[in-house]
């Protein structure tokens, strides 16, 4: 049995979950540059307005946009603080690879000290 995801677990899991879509990882990168309307960021796709509010909606409950209120507009901005948390997950798995890295470099330079051949031999093919 597995036990309950925690509020930053399950945070970071609606931040995966969001990202996995290619729309709204563009919606983002279109963000990041100012904030922008609903029809300013569906001018780009091929896709009508209420689509794109849907992945907007995936996006605020996640905590990557939000939306303001700026006269009869409705701008969304970028909310950067779900992504920093996301790195600093990915981070502890690029440390672990950077480790296994280094080990693997420490084995090829204790091989070649050895004498050890770089290449296996090919071997011939029967025909």
């Amino acid at each position: 049995m597995r036990a309950a995801p925690t509020p930053a677990a399950s945070r970071l899991d609606q931040t995966f979950a969001a990202l996995a879509d290619p729309t709204r990882r563009a919606i983002l990168a279109r963000l990041a540059l100012g904030e922008a309307s609903v029809a300013e960021l569906a001018e780009p796709f091929a896709m009508s307005q209420p689509a794109i509010s849907k992945h907007l909606k995936v996006l605020e409950r996640a905590g990557l946009v939000s939306g303001g209120k700026d006269a009869q507009r409705r701008p969304r901005k970028l909310e950067a603080a779900p992504l920093e948390a996301a790195v600093d997950w990915i981070e502890q798995y690029r440390e672990y690879w950077e480790q296994n890295f280094v080990r693997l470099d420490a084995l090829l330079e204790e091989l070649k000290a050895a004498g050890a051949p770089a290449k296996k031999p090919k071997r011939k093919r029967k025909s």
